[in-house]
């Protein structure tokens, strides 16, 4: 399997992952999804936005070069998510943004050089990928926490489930 391939597997597990976890948190109600659990994020919202900030941030800002078209964007912050439905069109134009990028993926564009000012030298394009998906676990796993403490299922995350269907029981 090429590195692209991969990439591109990756990527379709962490929308997938996120899609999961949105569906989840929409059907516990915007009263629970806007509360402070004291996570990184305090809310599930903000930590769901955070997440597309990031996906958003390395491979449509940085690996794009769209930096200005990224960062003026209002509905990009946290405060201006009001609803499910900003939330839902935030992945939708995300996830849009990232399919250009996946559309023209080639080994080549793997290798080139990506910058983010928030850390210091520049890393691959590659590396951006694994970066933000290695973000998004993280914070997903911020979520499930706050699913167990209140003695819930929390959403499926699993690669394997993920990817094939696969139905896996979780007890």
């Amino acid at each position: 399997m090429s590195r692209v391939d991969s990439i591109r597997r990756l990527v379709r597990y962490d929308r997938l992952a996120f899609e999961s976890f949105e569906r989840s948190v929409r059907r516990l109600g915007w009263r629970k999804a806007v509360a402070n659990h004291e996570i990184a994020h305090r809310s599930l919202k903000d930590t769901l936005v955070h997440i597309l900030n990031v996906h958003e941030a390395w491979l449509v800002a940085a690996a794009q070069d769209r930096w200005e078209e990224v960062f003026r964007k209002p509905n990009r912050r946290a405060a201006t998510v009001r609803s499910f439905s900003d939330l839902r069109r935030y992945r939708i134009e995300t996830w849009q943004a990232i399919d250009g990028l996946m559309d023209d993926l080639t080994e080549a564009r793997l290798d080139r050089r990506v910058k983010v000012p928030w850390i210091s030298g520049r890393y691959t394009l590659e590396d951006a990928f694994y970066q933000t998906s290695f973000e998004q676990a993280h914070h997903l796993g911020e979520v499930i926490a706050v699913y167990w403490q209140r003695d819930k299922v929390p959403p499926q995350m699993m690669w394997i489930p993920l990817l094939t269907g696969v139905r896996v029981s979780v007890r």
